[in-house]
């Protein structure tokens, strides 16, 4: 494992449509429609060609990534990834879609040349993963593929409410280096 990969990661109380970085990520659905939350501000915030380039692209399964142009967020590129609808984790099998969620966000990324990247807190919202439980997901997540993608220089952990960034900064502090 990489050593100080946590020297990558910010964790910030903010609004991801705000992140002038290379790409953003947005938690989105299948068939990659504005809808609420997040999803729903990159939409709103990125106008309505962004829409039509999802359209063009057709949906995303669920722990999949796809790449578009940003259009009028400050960002370069949005990464959308589809994350799991929450039902008790009891098979950890969803736990393993959100972790592929952060890891093929942060394969096409790099693949595309892309160092710094803004993450919203994936499947805390409307599809109900505990925000604790999502943040360990993702921290432990995020450990391995930086140790796999070391060109990215910066991964933005942004969360809309306090429970999400209290939940992952504990799951930092727990996570070993």
């Amino acid at each position: 494992m990489a050593k100080n990969w946590k020297q990558k990661v910010i964790v910030l109380l903010d609004d991801i449509t705000e992140q002038d970085c290379d790409a953003i990520v947005n938690a989105a659905n299948e068939d990659l429609e504005p809808g609420s939350g997040v999803c729903g501000a990159i939409h709103a915030a990125a106008g309505p060609k962004l829409e039509r380039a999802c359209r063009r692209i057709g949906g995303c399964a669920a722990g999949e990534a796809v790449m578009t142009k940003a259009y009028d967020l400050p960002a370069r590129r949005v990464i959308h990834t589809v994350g799991p609808v929450y039902s008790g984790g009891i098979d950890g099998e969803e736990a393993e879609v959100l972790g592929s969620c952060y890891r093929e966000s942060l394969r096409l990324a790099s693949e595309e040349g892309l160092r710094t990247i803004a993450f919203p807190a994936i499947s805390t919202g409307d599809y109900g993963f505990p925000p604790d439980e999502a943040a360990k997901v993702a921290v432990r997540a995020l450990r391995e593929a930086l140790d796999e993608f070391p060109a990215i220089r910066e991964v933005r952990l942004v969360c809309f409410t306090i429970e999400d960034q209290e939940a992952i900064e504990e799951a930092l502090e727990q996570e070993p280096e």
